[in-house]
């Protein structure tokens, strides 16, 4: 097929090469603009339109597609089908009628649940067992279009949000291909009203850990948080990071430092097993202890 791909960081890259590998023709790329980054707030491509111009993809960058040039530049594209994963614009009608068979969306939830921004971070901090990804027919509203297929994977007792990006940034590639390669045979199935759970946005304001909850929830925060904006603590004025952790079937008043890394919550305990100081690499809970002693109790 002829394909515009519309997607901007690292987790949409997977399914752009897979589109590629396919041999679908891939006419162009929209990504969202250059922004700065570094050291020396250069401004940076995204992911996605680096790979894309490693692979002599022309590339789009538009701050709107709204105006009616933008809508006349995308029409021309002759696409048969777009592809969108997380590119960060809101499509316009105009924009989802241009392809022959629309637009097509690639989730990284188990439609309707966890529509919106933070699907993955929210899965995890939730305390959902399973997740995937679905591919969408887009519509005008907020993930609420049809559903053409639907992959699930079990979320691991220690996994983080990272982890897991990876794994259905993976997950997604393989489904859009399969869709794309079955789309005749596939029947667009409506997301049933009931279940429905909004994935809001991930507010730095939620990263301070609370001891006082059960362990469950603390474990789940910092691993839903974990690479990024990662769950603190602060130990003698400094700001740690904590980055992996399992929960532990040891008890004390909450906040109280037991053995190690492992710290009492309201109930049971967390093992803080991935932790980094301000400007400093990620270490293990071993490493990271040889050159930090902890106090008797965190706040």
């Amino acid at each position: 097929m002829r394909v515009v791909f519309m997607g901007t960081p690292d987790f949409s890259v997977s399914a752009l090469d897979a589109l590629v590998e396919a041999g679908h023709q891939v006419v162009c790329a929209y990504s969202q603009p250059p922004r700065p980054a570094g050291r020396g707030k250069k401004d940076r491509p995204s992911p996605v339109q680096a790979r894309a111009e490693a692979l002599g993809i022309l590339v789009r960058h538009p701050t709107s597609l709204k105006t009616a040039d933008a809508q006349a530049e995308f029409a021309a594209l002759g696409a048969d089908i777009a592809v969108v994963v997380a590119y960060g614009l809101i499509l316009p009608q105009a924009i989802l009628d241009a392809p022959k068979r629309g637009c097509l969306n690639i989730h990284a939830s188990l439609l309707p649940r966890w529509r919106g921004a933070a699907p993955i971070h929210r899965a995890i901090m939730a305390g959902d067992a399973e997740t995937g990804v679905c591919i969408m027919q887009m519509d005008a509203g907020l993930d609420t279009g049809d559903v053409l297929l639907r992959r699930s994977v079990p979320i691991g007792a220690e996994e983080t949000t990272g982890d897991l990006h990876d794994r259905l940034s993976a997950l997604g590639a393989e489904a859009i291909v399969d869709t794309l390669a079955t789309i005749d045979d596939l029947t667009p199935k409506p997301q049933p009203d009931d279940g429905v759970t909004y994935a809001s946005k991930i507010d730095k304001a939620e990263a301070r850990i609370d001891w006082s909850v059960p362990a469950a929830e603390v474990d789940r925060k910092i691993r839903g948080m974990s690479p990024f904006p990662g769950a603190w603590c602060e130990v003698d004025g400094e700001r740690i990071k904590l980055l992996r952790s399992r929960v532990v079937d040891q008890s004390g008043k909450p906040g109280q430092v037991l053995r190690g890394f492992t710290v009492a919550c309201g109930s049971g305990a967390v093992e803080i097993t991935a932790a980094q100081r301000p400007g400093k690499r990620v270490m293990d809970a071993e490493e990271f202890l040889r050159g930090l002693s902890l106090p008797d109790h965190l706040t």
